[in-house]
């Protein structure tokens, strides 16, 4: 009787074991990029070429993740962040990304870095379920669900901000003649259609010239000089770093005085201000959605800027801790962690989107006050907020309420 009991409790106890075990097994899912140690996720970066502006950004998320797994990772898990340099040359980016997905295996794409790259690999990523996470564009078809059901875009809608820009200039130049340098590719079409929006039945009237330039050209001096003959008396640049500094250099140097703006992509000090000039600068309005860290009181009382300042210093410290590119670099790569947190044991492409789609009012710490991250799965956009600011000359000043875009274009 008694070895029988025996047998039956080891018996009854190797069962409960073997159903712990297997409980444990059967609450972990993964796909290609993800074991028990590791999460392998991939972008392509623009290390050189014409945006290598952007370089900054790819390095403090770099930056960032080491700091995660430094720290013990993703539920026990290190984040290994594979990138590639693409020279934001889209068959580069085809060429990368293709290695990303099928040699290395990763389980996602996060934060390929340009409208023009992001577009060339979109139908690939979606026809191989692959997450296209966070991509840095704000082009409207990268937070299209129903078309493109694998890719989240990062960046405020392009289009939108365009339309802020038209609301603005109605209202505070009424009277403006506009010309508009633009980037031949969605970017600039996008922030084009949207300032057109704005304008609304005004537009023609008040837009005197529309002027394109391709991302490989040396240099936009002859655009710029088509506008100011044009008569235009205030000028939107819908460009990138290089482009945007550029023109305000130019029109610094023809001794003419518009009123300048520009978008969200090229507002960063570091990389478009302080090249162009500071005092040709002054006066420049644009958007923005995060703190400025530049600014010398910027961490007093404020938990998340001292956070991020801290890291800047034990894991970026060759990095700029006053640009925009290093504070965009760490909240993309803050809000790529908060959504594999959420996955859990469940690291699934699957659940990858699950989770990305599903965000409710997540804080980020260099986010200005008042504005989170909420997505849906019928709303993919992550930022639909921003507040106007104004260059005076060291620094971005803020001005007026914070917009929150409401409709889904």
């Amino acid at each position: 009787m008694r070895d029988t009991f025996f047998n039956w409790t080891a018996t009854a106890t190797a069962i409960a074991v073997a159903l712990s075990i297997s409980s444990a097994h059967a609450q972990k899912k993964y796909d290609a990029g993800a074991t028990d140690t590791e999460i392998k996720i991939g972008q392509t970066v623009p290390f050189s070429g014409p945006a290598s502006a952007y370089a900054a950004v790819g390095k403090a998320q770099a930056a960032y993740m080491k700091m995660i797994n430094d720290q013990g990772g993703v539920n026990g898990r290190k984040i290994n962040l594979i990138q590639y340099d693409d020279a934001y040359s889209p068959p580069k980016t085809v060429e990368q990304v293709r290695k990303l997905v099928e040699a290395d295996e990763v389980l996602l794409t996060f934060q390929i870095i340009g409208t023009a790259p992001n577009a060339a690999v979109l139908k690939y990523l979606n026809g191989k379920k692959v997450p296209q996470l966070f991509a840095a564009t704000g082009a409207a078809k990268f937070t299209d669900p129903k078309a493109f059901p694998w890719t989240m875009g990062f960046n405020p809608s392009y289009f939108v901000e365009g339309r802020i820009y038209g609301q603005y200039i109605l209202k505070e130049h009424p009277n403006a003649k506009i010309g508009v340098l633009y980037q031949n590719d969605d970017l600039g079409k996008d922030y084009l259609n949207g300032l057109k929006a704005g304008l609304g039945d005004k537009a023609a009237k008040m837009i005197v010239s529309e002027i394109s330039y391709e991302l490989t050209e040396p240099t936009i001096d002859s655009q710029i000089l088509k506008i100011r003959d044009a008569g235009a008396d205030l000028v939107f640049s819908a460009s990138t770093p290089k482009q945007a500094a550029q023109a305000i250099k130019k029109i610094a140097e023809l001794g003419w005085h518009p009123v300048q703006i520009v978008d969200i992509n090229a507002n960063t000090v570091s990389a478009v201000l302080k090249p162009a000039g500071l005092e040709a600068s002054k006066g420049i309005i644009s958007v923005g959605y995060v703190k400025d860290p530049s600014e010398a009181a910027a961490a007093k009382d404020d938990p998340g800027m001292q956070r991020y300042l801290d890291f800047m210093q034990k894991y970026y410290p060759d990095g700029d801790k006053g640009s925009s590119l290093s504070v965009y670099g760490y909240i993309t790569a803050q809000l790529m962690v908060q959504v594999l947190k959420q996955c859990g044991d469940d690291l699934t492409r699957e659940n990858v989107m699950k989770q990305a789609t599903s965000l409710n009012k997540v804080e980020l710490d260099l986010l200005l006050p008042g504005i989170t991250v909420s997505t849906s799965p019928t709303d993919y956009r992550v930022n639909k907020q921003l507040q106007m600011v104004k260059f005076d000359g060291e620094h971005w000043q803020q001005f007026g309420p914070i917009m929150t875009d409401e409709a889904k274009d």
